[in-house]
């Protein structure tokens, strides 16, 4: 029992209890951001698709996804101020939420795994899952973690920072989720978008409590670092 209420509050310190403070953007600045933002998801998703349909082993797959990671990034310094945040610790103090992203990186990555052991045998799932292994395993897998990295800090700058911010309080987190999603709908494979919309619930949350983007980038780069490694051996074991 003592472990089921350590988990429910690491849970509301991390997911639901924001931490307190203060910001304030005129309405000028706040439209600025919106119109960078929107002209970015629009030519990142566009560019999103086209780099997946690279084919695997091709080197311009990586120029082409880190091409999408430095609009990402520049969309979100053009668009305004960045903020790193900060989470709640257990002795009432704050911290910059790094250990709380990786745990909930971890936590995500667990449910994912599973999920595929599931996926694997199903044969129309299982074939556009195995497209987007194929870059992984026809590529220098070195190059493709330092991509994956890249694009997970690029795209939690834009999505939880500069898009989060550039919506309105009521519905930036559901918001800010559904353009993540809509942004890999080029790609062609639904299963990217599940993972999108779970991803974003998961960061849009964390966003929402501690204020900032480096609890976010934590999660992401824990999840996509792991399934980069984790989902080849899984996927085969059920396979």
């Amino acid at each position: 029992m003592a472990a089921i209420e350590e988990f429910r509050a690491f849970l509301a310190a991390s997911l639901v209890t924001p931490v307190e403070r203060t910001r304030t953007e005129s309405v000028s600045a706040r439209r600025r951001r919106r119109v960078v933002v929107g002209v970015t998801v629009v030519l990142g998703a566009v560019g999103l698709g086209l780099a997946l349909a690279v084919r695997p082993g091709d080197p311009l797959f990586y120029l082409a996804s880190l091409g999408v990671a430095l609009l990402w990034i520049a969309g979100a310094i053009v668009s305004g101020p960045l903020h790193l945040g900060a989470a709640r610790t257990r002795s009432g103090d704050t911290s910059l939420g790094l250990l709380q992203g990786f745990l909930l990186g971890i936590l995500l990555l667990a449910v994912f795994l599973v999920g595929a052991l599931v996926v694997a045998q199903v044969p129309i799932l299982r074939g556009p899952v195995e497209g987007l292994l194929d870059h992984a395993r026809y590529g220098a897998l070195w190059v493709v973690a330092l991509v994956t990295a890249v694009n997970g800090i690029a795209e939690e700058l834009f999505f939880r920072g500069a898009l989060y911010a550039a919506l309105p309080p009521r519905i930036n987190a559901l918001g800010s989720t559904a353009l993540y999603a809509a942004s890999t709908l080029f790609s062609g494979v639904l299963l990217l978008t599940f993972a999108a919309i779970c991803l974003g619930l998961l960061t849009a949350a964390q966003r929402r409590v501690t204020g900032g983007v480096l609890g976010p980038i934590a999660s992401h780069l824990t999840w996509s670092m792991g399934m980069l490694f984790l989902l080849p051996p899984v996927f085969a074991l059920g396979g």
